[in-house]
Protein backbone atom coordinates (compact mmCIF):
# COMPACT_ATOMS: atom_id res chain seq x y z
CA UNK A 1 0.00 0.00 0.00
CA UNK A 2 2.74 2.38 0.46
CA UNK A 3 2.89 3.70 -3.10
CA UNK A 4 4.51 7.49 -1.91
CA UNK A 5 7.36 8.13 -0.59
CA UNK A 6 7.94 9.37 2.94
CA UNK A 7 10.27 11.42 4.48
CA UNK A 8 10.99 11.91 7.77
CA UNK A 9 13.65 13.62 9.73
CA UNK A 10 14.16 12.99 13.20
CA UNK A 11 15.99 15.61 14.91
CA UNK A 12 17.30 15.12 19.19
CA UNK A 13 16.22 11.77 19.02
CA UNK A 14 18.61 8.77 20.65
CA UNK A 15 17.87 5.26 19.64
CA UNK A 16 19.41 3.92 22.62
CA UNK A 17 16.84 6.38 24.77
CA UNK A 18 13.80 4.52 22.89
CA UNK A 19 14.60 1.42 23.42
CA UNK A 20 15.59 1.85 27.41
CA UNK A 21 11.78 3.22 27.48
CA UNK A 22 10.85 0.55 26.04
CA UNK A 23 12.48 -1.76 28.27
CA UNK A 24 11.49 -0.15 31.14
CA UNK A 25 7.94 0.09 30.23
CA UNK A 26 7.64 -3.77 30.16
CA UNK A 27 9.81 -4.31 33.01
CA UNK A 28 6.65 -2.32 34.65
CA UNK A 29 4.21 -4.23 33.63
CA UNK A 30 5.57 -7.60 34.31
CA UNK A 31 6.41 -5.91 37.89
CA UNK A 32 2.62 -4.77 37.91
CA UNK A 33 1.68 -8.62 36.64
CA UNK A 34 -0.28 -7.59 33.69
CA UNK A 35 2.29 -9.98 31.69
CA UNK A 36 4.67 -12.54 32.12
CA UNK A 37 8.64 -12.74 31.83
CA UNK A 38 7.70 -15.42 28.65
CA UNK A 39 5.69 -12.70 26.83
CA UNK A 40 7.87 -10.45 26.11
CA UNK A 41 9.20 -11.04 21.96
CA UNK A 42 9.91 -8.74 19.14
CA UNK A 43 5.99 -7.71 18.76
CA UNK A 44 6.16 -6.33 22.37
CA UNK A 45 9.14 -4.45 22.08
CA UNK A 46 8.18 -2.88 18.89
CA UNK A 47 5.06 -1.96 20.79
CA UNK A 48 6.63 0.02 23.48
CA UNK A 49 8.98 1.39 21.32
CA UNK A 50 7.84 5.33 21.49
CA UNK A 51 8.82 5.43 17.59
CA UNK A 52 6.27 2.70 16.84
CA UNK A 53 3.82 4.08 14.22
CA UNK A 54 2.12 1.60 12.47
CA UNK A 55 1.34 4.28 9.89
CA UNK A 56 5.16 4.30 8.47
CA UNK A 57 6.83 1.07 8.23
CA UNK A 58 10.56 0.46 9.07
CA UNK A 59 12.65 2.65 6.87
CA UNK A 60 13.54 0.73 3.31
CA UNK A 61 16.78 2.98 3.00
CA UNK A 62 18.45 5.46 5.22
CA UNK A 63 20.62 8.09 3.75
CA UNK A 64 23.54 9.31 6.25
CA UNK A 65 25.10 12.34 4.92
CA UNK A 66 28.33 14.22 6.41
CA UNK A 67 30.88 11.07 4.97
CA UNK A 68 30.56 9.73 8.87
CA UNK A 69 29.99 5.85 8.47
CA UNK A 70 27.75 4.91 10.91
CA UNK A 71 23.85 5.16 11.95
CA UNK A 72 24.74 7.54 14.95
CA UNK A 73 21.96 6.00 17.31
CA UNK A 74 19.26 6.59 14.97
CA UNK A 75 17.03 3.97 14.86
CA UNK A 76 18.62 1.05 16.67
CA UNK A 77 15.61 -1.01 16.43
CA UNK A 78 14.18 -0.43 13.07
CA UNK A 79 17.09 -0.36 11.11
CA UNK A 80 17.96 -4.24 11.30
CA UNK A 81 16.69 -4.59 7.55
CA UNK A 82 17.66 -1.33 6.11
CA UNK A 83 19.35 -0.47 3.18
CA UNK A 84 22.09 1.80 4.08
CA UNK A 85 23.84 4.75 1.99
CA UNK A 86 26.50 6.81 3.03
CA UNK A 87 26.91 10.24 1.17
CA UNK A 88 29.65 13.20 1.20
CA UNK A 89 27.48 15.80 1.15
CA UNK A 90 26.66 17.63 4.73
CA UNK A 91 22.16 17.63 4.73
CA UNK A 92 22.14 20.95 3.77
CA UNK A 93 23.84 20.23 0.81
CA UNK A 94 22.67 17.23 0.25
CA UNK A 95 20.42 17.83 -3.18
CA UNK A 96 18.65 15.89 -5.79
CA UNK A 97 21.29 14.41 -7.37
CA UNK A 98 22.94 12.82 -4.29
CA UNK A 99 18.92 11.52 -3.66
CA UNK A 100 19.26 10.22 -7.21
CA UNK A 101 22.34 8.29 -6.61
CA UNK A 102 21.04 6.94 -3.38
CA UNK A 103 18.19 5.78 -4.79
CA UNK A 104 19.65 3.93 -8.10
CA UNK A 105 22.17 2.13 -5.47
CA UNK A 106 18.86 1.01 -3.48
CA UNK A 107 17.59 -0.59 -6.82
CA UNK A 108 20.66 -2.70 -7.38
CA UNK A 109 20.84 -4.32 -3.96
CA UNK A 110 19.55 -7.47 -3.12
CA UNK A 111 17.08 -7.39 -0.20
CA UNK A 112 17.64 -10.32 2.15
CA UNK A 113 15.76 -9.53 5.50
CA UNK A 114 18.29 -11.62 6.58
CA UNK A 115 16.92 -14.45 5.26
CA UNK A 116 13.60 -13.52 7.20
CA UNK A 117 10.40 -13.88 4.81
CA UNK A 118 9.29 -10.19 4.30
Amino acid sequence: NNTRLQLIVAVGYSGKYDVLQACRGIAQRVKDGEIGVEEIDERLIEQELETNCTEFPYPDLLIRTSGELRVSNFLLWQLAYTELFFAQELWPDFGRTGFIEALMSFQQRQRRFGGRKS
